[in-house]
C-alpha cells in the first residue's frame, strides 16, 4: 500500500513535473534570449510555474495529503520551491556565465535535478 501510494504520487508529480517544466521552459527560454540576464529570466519563470505547480499539485499530485491546508501548506511549498528556484538561478548562472553556454544548457539540470529535489521535499515536508 505505501509503496503504490508514493509511486502514485510521484508519477503524478512527474506529469506536472513536466508541464511545470514546459511553462518553465516557455518563459524563460525566450526572455533569457531576447529580452532580460538570464538569472532574471530564470526567476520569472520559475514564478510563473511555481503557481502553476501549486494548483496542480495540491490537486492532484499530493490530493489527500495536505499537512494542514491553507497559508501553512502554501507558506511551506512557497518554501521549497524557492530552494528550487535558487538551484534553477545557480545553474542557470553557473552555465550561462562562467561555463559561457547558450542559454538552452541550464534547462538540462533544472530538467533533471531540480525536480528530485522538489519532489522530496514537497513529499515530506509539505504534503505529508
Amino acid at each position: 500500500m505505501w509503496a503504490n501510494g508514493v509511486l502514485g504520487q510521484l508519477v503524478r508529480f512527474g506529469i506536472v513535473g513536466l508541464a511545470s517544466t514546459f511553462v518553465y521552459a516557455l518563459v524563460y527560454w525566450p526572455l533569457a534570449t531576447y529580452a532580460i540576464p538570464p538569472v532574471l529570466a530564470s526567476i520569472a519563470g520559475f514564478l510563473v510555474a511555481v503557481v502553476f505547480g501549486y494548483v496542480f499539485h495540491s490537486r492532484w499530485s499530493f490530493k489527500g495529503h495536505e499537512a494542514e491546508g491553507g497559508v501553512g501548506t502554501q507558506s511551506k511549498f512557497v518554501a521549497v520551491q524557492s530552494v528550487g528556484m535558487a538551484m534553477n538561478a545557480t545553474f542557470t548562472w553557473i552555465c550561462t556565465g562562467p561555463l559561457h553556454q547558450p542559454t538552452w544548457v541550464p534547462l538540462l539540470p533544472v530538467v533533471f535535478v531540480t525536480p528530485v529535489v522538489t519532489f522530496a521535499l514537497n513529499r515530506y515536508l509539505v504534503f505529508k
